[in-house]
């Protein structure tokens, strides 16, 4: 069995950190993308020499021949317009729309066995782009959303309580962002349910915090955030390539539990070799199925002006 192969498309600050990471951890063979001359290419050489202080097992190779990720077990599709400040998601969606779209048609063409991780934004509608565009299974087409989101919500937590952040396992749905539905009650540090932990203000003002967790970056450094993105992503590439079966948040596919017909949001799932193997369902309270049912209602809003810019466009199933 030959090492795997890892694509990622966009050579910007997640991409590039999403390959050093996958490098780093032996993943398998790392293919990078840009369209802009030289940028792939560049730091796809200053990885390989990066290999020389840290050796890694893998190559790092950079491309703007689509060609040369034909046969990607994975795809971390991170292309597309950042978010600058005053910018919301929702400003991103016509042109990211178009660069995924035509992003996704070439990873069907060139990778048609290939499970994909976006990262694009606005995310849970660029995984729906992503979704139609291949004509993937549904179990093989995701974003990573609720890694990020629980990692955020993780350090917060550990700030406040002093703790080692490893010891957090926090528990986040819907879509990204601003509605995100984070879950205390199944969140815990150490096996202890943060409710046990921390009074009600105090979380509440870290999950206000989380779920500006993006915009805050963005306000400090004037971009937009790459270090956890790159490795939310690559944990989920991890598990797939591993098999390992591991439970996180992701956005994935749901038609039917939570109630949701149809649609990509964020839920607590399964990754193992065949992408998302399984949408772990949670007992909700009403306020939170309420708060979910609404983060998926406004997420289906954007997949509406999707479609509509799709169905202007060409459409690859």
């Amino acid at each position: 069995m030959g090492r795997k192969k890892i694509s990622v498309i966009g050579a910007g600050n997640v991409g590039a950190t999403a390959a050093q990471i996958a490098a780093g951890k032996d993943l398998g063979d790392v293919v990078v993308l840009d369209i802009v001359q030289g940028l792939a290419e560049g730091k796809a050489l200053d990885l390989s020499e990066w290999g020389g202080v840290d050796p890694f097992s893998g190559s790092v190779r950079g491309t703007r021949d689509w060609k040369d990720t034909a046969g990607s077990d994975i795809v971390i599709l991170t292309s597309g317009l950042a978010r600058k400040p005053g910018m919301s998601r929702d400003d991103l969606l016509a042109m990211n729309t178009k660069i995924v779209q035509s992003v996704s048609a070439e990873i069907a063409r060139h990778s048609p066995n290939a499970i994909v991780i976006v990262v694009s934004n606005p995310l849970d509608a660029m995984v729906h782009v992503t979704g139609r565009v291949t004509g993937f299974p549904r179990n093989r087409v995701m974003g990573m959303a609720g890694v990020l989101d629980s990692a955020r919500f993780a350090f917060f937590i550990s700030e406040i309580l002093g703790v080692h952040v490893g010891d957090i396992q926090g528990v986040l749905m819907g879509g990204h962002g601003d509605d995100m539905v984070p879950l205390p009650r199944y969140t815990s540090v150490a096996g202890i349910p943060l409710t046990e932990l921390m009074d009600k203000p105090t979380i509440d003002r870290l999950i206000d915090r989380a779920r500006k967790g993006g915009i805050e970056i963005v306000n400090l450094l004037g971009y937009s955030a790459y270090y956890a993105p790159a490795a939310g992503a690559v944990k989920m590439a991890e598990a797939i390539l591993n098999d390992s079966r591991s439970i996180m948040s992701c956005c994935a596919w749901c038609d039917g539990p939570y109630g949701i017909r149809g649609a990509f949001v964020g839920v607590p799932v399964m990754l193992g070799a065949n992408g998302v193997e399984k949408v772990i369902e949670l007992r909700l309270t009403p306020d939170e199925q309420k708060a979910l049912a609404e983060s998926a209602g406004h997420v289906s809003e954007l997949v509406v002006k999707v479609d509509g810019l799709l169905d202007g466009g060409t459409r690859s199933t």
